[in-house]
């Protein structure tokens, strides 16, 4: 009994932080420190302003940016791991894209491995979807994005239980 409480008790918990509604244009920071905890991590922007990085990695797959103006205001929310944010990567990545500017847009990865397409790492994104893809970006060793593409998660490679 006691384990069953604990479980409805840690499910409920769970529910409440993944049903917390982005919040709208014009809420402090104070407010969105309160509901949202603290940040994965926190990007400065132009003018004084900041992007409050909430990723939910490495299988998590939303990956929220909240940015304040220079006065602490939320300006927008949005979750950016999604296939028109990716594309977006895609394209810019051809024109230069570095590492940091990345990190800024997307957030940081839920995988990252050694041996990219030409040397440096891979990082991997996880996303809501019904296939079983994630975006993946080669990053160089000199800190660029090197291209970017769809791939077939390997968490769905896994052998079942019945195999």
């Amino acid at each position: 009994m006691k384990f069953s409480a604990l479980s409805t008790v840690a499910a409920t918990l769970l529910l409440a932080a993944c049903t917390t509604a982005p919040p709208g244009a014009g809420t402090a920071r104070d407010e969105v420190l309160r509901d949202w905890g603290r940040p994965t991590a926190r990007h400065a922007l132009p003018a004084g302003a900041e992007r409050l990085e909430y990723a939910s990695g490495p299988y998590g797959r939303t990956t929220w940016m909240i940015d304040l103006d220079a006065a602490g205001r939320v300006v927008q929310a949005r979750q950016v791991l999604n296939e028109a944010e990716f594309m977006q990567v895609q394209l810019r990545s051809a024109s230069g894209l570095t590492r940091d500017e990345l990190l800024r847009w997307i957030g940081h990865p839920g995988e990252r491995r050694h041996g990219g397409w030409a040397g440096g790492e891979v990082w991997s994104w996880r996303y809501p979807t019904n296939d079983c893809l994630w975006f993946q970006v080669s990053v160089s060793d000199s800190g660029w994005v090197t291209g970017g593409a769809f791939a077939i998660d390997p968490v769905c490679d896994a052998p079942s239980e019945r195999d």
